[in-house]
């Protein structure tokens, strides 16, 4: 029998549940079912397969069949990065209904072979622990809480408990297709390595995400137009970790380079578009801009309050920012 994570959590009120009709998602929402938990579920529909329709109309079902309501999104992600595009556009969908409906959490099905696909993924490109450890427990995004209950279990322990409990689901035939970076990683590493050493990968995740506790300290930057800040924290590297998180929202993932140009402090300009100026006490993002002409007042002000020449064109346009970061400067 598979145990829910966080189950004191999710009792706390009504959740959403990311649901695709497939192996990890079914068998959540039965487990939800189970342990009384109040819930509805959000489906996105990208088209991208024969039975893309049916999957969404199903999901449709059997929501109502338990009384539930599903929120179905229907959309088409042309051109290249599809799975970036498709998981931009869902979590924009979830954080919609989040906000409309009062959600409490945003729960998703991903379990312990997604996390170590993704880890392994990530070593591969070059990481820190915090990128490493990218599918959490429980986690925020754009000030939505997640919950990830299945966290704790392995895919073949799964399809056993749909199995057992003869629980329909979907197959999506596209987790063959090695073209996606994610399935080449399940097939070629992840699944073997995960039939042989199972409860041994499980306890280091959970001894990694002690530790990434322990050492990073969370960084929530705050909000006001199109300016984010925060005071910094103690060390460069929980610094760099709120950044990455924020530039993610804005569905920019920093280079290396990047991110060693940011270690350095400063001002930089990230992907031409993005602004980020890392004073004494603080530090802003904000969107780059270099085309405004400014008045000899505005600049002598910025001057005064040592804001770097690449955030001045933003803010000259945003009084409410500009606003606030005098006050900021003057306390």
């Amino acid at each position: 029998m598979l145990n829910l994570a966080h189950l004191d959590r999710l009792q706390e009120g009504k959740v959403l549940l990311a649901y695709s009709g497939g192996v990890d998602s079914s068998a959540l929402f039965h487990l939800l079912l189970a342990n009384n938990i109040r819930f509805d579920i959000a489906h996105v529909n990208y088209h991208t397969r024969e039975n893309s329709d049916s999957e969404a109309q199903d999901a449709e079902a059997l929501a109502q069949k338990h009384g539930l309501f599903c929120h179905t999104h229907s959309c088409r992600l042309g051109g290249a990065n599809f799975e970036h595009r498709a998981r931009t556009e869902r979590y924009r969908f979830f954080g919609y209904l989040m906000e409309k409906y009062g959600y409490l959490y945003l729960v998703t099905a991903h379990q312990l072979n997604d996390r170590l696909e993704w880890l392994m993924m990530q070593l591969c490109r070059g990481a820190g622990l915090p990128e490493l450890l990218g599918i959490r427990s429980i986690d925020t995004r754009e000030g939505i809480t997640i919950i990830r209950p299945l966290l704790e279990h392995d895919r073949e322990s799964i399809e056993a408990y749909l199995h057992y409990h003869s629980i329909p689901h979907h197959i999506d035939e596209s987790n063959t297709d090695e073209r996606y970076t994610r399935n080449a990683f399940r097939h070629r590493y992840s699944t073997p390595l995960m039939r042989e050493y199972r409860d041994a990968i499980r306890r280091s995740f959970r001894y990694l995400e002690e530790d990434s506790d322990l050492l990073i300290e969370p960084v929530e930057f705050e909000q006001i137009d199109q300016l984010y800040y925060v005071s910094n924290p103690l060390t460069m590297r929980s610094l760099l970790n709120g950044i990455d998180t924020v530039l993610k929202s804005f569905g920019h993932v920093m280079s290396k380079n990047e991110k060693e140009l940011i270690k350095q402090g400063g001002t930089h300009i990230i992907s031409r578009r993005y602004t980020v100026s890392i004073n004494t006490d603080y530090t802003f993002i904000a969107p780059y801009d270099n085309n405004t002409v400014m008045d000899k007042g505005f600049k002598e002000e910025c001057r005064r309050l040592n804001i770097h020449a690449k955030l001045r064109g933003y803010l000259y346009g945003a009084p409410n920012a500009f606003a606030l970061i005098r006050r900021l400067k003057d306390v």
